[in-house]
């Protein structure tokens, strides 16, 4: 019998670098950009960015757990952001840009918990990635989704999201999508 599909929910700054690299990974079906954790009921972007309504800028990844582990999803995700710098990625700054993992079972907590102890000791104690359930996820707007593939010239991210996409590439080659 064929395992399920899997959803774990990051948040590493700009989910549109977060979505771009995920979009790529082998064994990954299916990525969607949201808001999560926060106060605010269905929170808009506009909203989200002003900082007041405490949801995280995050991924949905949806896989394929016979093509690829969560310990391999999450060692990709410390691999493309800065899981050392509280609330911010580079320019963006703000709480919407926190590094944050967001399990959905107590399995992925305990797989989780061992990966995020073991970059905490590779950045001597520095990590600041918050891990805690997915709870009040929104699927960001339509504009949002794919945005990197839609639009790949656009200033930002032909300057923070390509090179995030680059590093993934390099680093993961085996993991790329065909």
């Amino acid at each position: 019998m064929k395992e399920q599909l899997q959803t774990i929910t990051l948040g590493g700054g700009c989910f549109w670098c977060v979505e771009a690299v995920y979009e790529r990974v082998r064994g990954v079906v299916a990525v969607e950009s949201g808001y999560a954790n926060g106060e605010t009921p269905n929170p808009s972007y506009e909203q989200v960015c002003s900082g007041r309504t405490g949801h995280v800028e995050v991924v949905r990844v949806s896989f394929d757990p016979a093509q690829i582990g969560l310990r391999e999803i999450l060692e990709i995700f410390f691999v493309v952001h800065d899981p050392t710098t509280l609330n911010r990625q580079g320019n963006d700054v703000g709480t919407q840009y926190r590094s944050g993992i967001y399990v959905h079972d107590a399995e992925q907590e305990r797989v989780a918990r061992e990966v995020l102890a073991e970059v905490n000791a590779h950045h001597g104690g520095r990590v600041v990635t918050e891990l805690m359930p997915e709870r009040s996820y929104t699927r960001a707007e339509d504009y949002h989704q794919h945005y990197f593939a839609n639009h790949p010239n656009q200033g930002y991210c032909a300057f923070v999201v390509a090179p995030k996409v680059a590093k993934f590439q390099k680093t993961f080659a085996d993991r790329v999508k065909p």
